[in-house]
């Protein structure tokens, strides 16, 4: 009997960083996957990307409403524990995947922990400046299985007291995208998104949820200073976290500028060419200290949202300061380009992803144990 894998995602992102997964198991003779769709994939305002991962040729997809806009996130995350046990009940599986630190991902954990089915998380180990990191890390702790994209991760998971026996280094999924020869042409690109400009930077701004209160004024920083920039820009919207409406308030200031294409999102492939090609990535996203190093393009990271994750030449740390933004803008013209980064794999996640499902994954126990760095202990 094949083996049932539940691929959990709530957001635009995570899709991106499983979908290469996903398509191996769905080849496998062994195994078949279904797809648990639900946050901002539901969200008409955020695009209702879950239209990409059909788009994307998946069929097997669940559908679930999680929250509606402006809800708090511990009642998001309630309602997809509440979602996904009902689901489970009727359709019982035999792994669920989850990825990351966002709080469908805590709830997947969650569930899969209290109804004794296998946990596999993806990208555990990582740090951030923000809540994210306290939900990645409890994720990993609630998982029973961890694919991790660097031997640092890996450590951190041995620090937190996980068996190294439940451990696989596999690197970044979405590299396996990246390094691809799939991504759609520069042309075909700017075509399908009209984008009228051949020079632009990525603009992406996301709400620090412990920084609340500096919100707003970090959101009309952030829009001041692309405005007097000059420069062109392909902007995304931020995810939904609390503060989000600070951001979206700021936006309207971009509307109808010649030289700003705003989006609500952009499907995973088309976003990774603008990105390959773009003259630089600004703002708090983490595709700027984690994918746009893989490509060599810098990074303005303004702000704590991602300050205390890895490092790279290619990314530059900048307060919420106008004036030392457009100095660091124009540090960089259209070529200019860093090493490229290897530090998350070399794309071929999914391979060792599958190595894994096929030989030592199952063999690992429902009842976790911590395991000591001491030994004596």
């Amino acid at each position: 009997m094949k083996k049932k894998i539940l691929f959990l995602t709530g957001t635009r992102a995570d899709f991106g960083k499983l979908k290469t997964l996903i398509s191996s198991v769905d080849k496998h003779n062994d195994f078949e996957y279904t797809i648990f769709a639900t946050g901002i994939h539901l969200l008409a305002k955020y695009g209702y990307t879950v239209k990409e991962i059909y788009r994307s040729g998946f069929e097997n997809v669940f559908t679930y409403m999680n929250q509606i806009e402006g809800e708090d996130m511990e009642i998001v995350l309630a309602n997809t524990i509440v979602g996904l046990s009902r689901y489970l009940h009727e359709h019982p599986v035999d792994m669920i995947v989850v990825h990351g630190d966002r709080v469908e991902a805590l709830a997947g954990a969650t569930t899969g922990a209290l109804r004794n089915t296998l946990v596999a998380h993806i990208e555990g180990g990582e740090i951030s400046g923000t809540i994210d990191e306290l939900m990645r890390h409890a994720i990993s702790k609630l998982s029973h299985i961890h694919f991790v994209a660097s031997e640092v991760a890996e450590k951190r998971l041995q620090q937190l007291g996980e068996d190294p026996s439940t451990i696989f280094r596999i690197g970044s999924p979405d590299v396996d995208v990246m390094l691809s020869t799939n991504l759609p042409s520069l042309e075909l690109a700017r075509e399908r998104y009209q984008i009228p400009f051949e020079s632009y930077g990525v603009a992406i701004l996301h709400p620090v949820t412990t920084e609340y209160e500096k919100q707003e004024e970090h959101a009309n920083i952030f829009v001041k200073t692309l405005l007097e920039s000059n420069q062109n820009y392909i902007a995304v919207y931020p995810n939904n976290d609390h503060g989000s409406e600070f951001i979206f308030k700021a936006y309207k200031k971009l509307e109808g500028h010649k030289n700003i294409r705003l989006f609500p999102s952009l499907r995973f492939e088309y976003f990774l060419r603008f990105l390959k090609d773009a003259r630089f990535l600004i703002g708090n996203s983490s595709a700027g200290v984690h994918e746009a190093p893989i490509y060599g393009v810098p990074t303005i990271n303004i702000g704590t949202r991602q300050r205390n994750r890895f490092y790279h030449e290619s990314i530059f740390d900048i307060d919420f300061d106008t004036s030392q933004i457009l100095n660091k803008i124009s540090d960089f013209h259209e070529h200019t380009r860093y090493e490229l980064c290897t530090y998350y794999g070399d794309g071929n996640s999914a391979e060792k992803f599958m190595e894994a499902l096929e030989s030592e994954a199952w063999k690992i126990a429902n009842q976790k144990q911590f395991k000591d760095l001491n030994k004596n202990v």
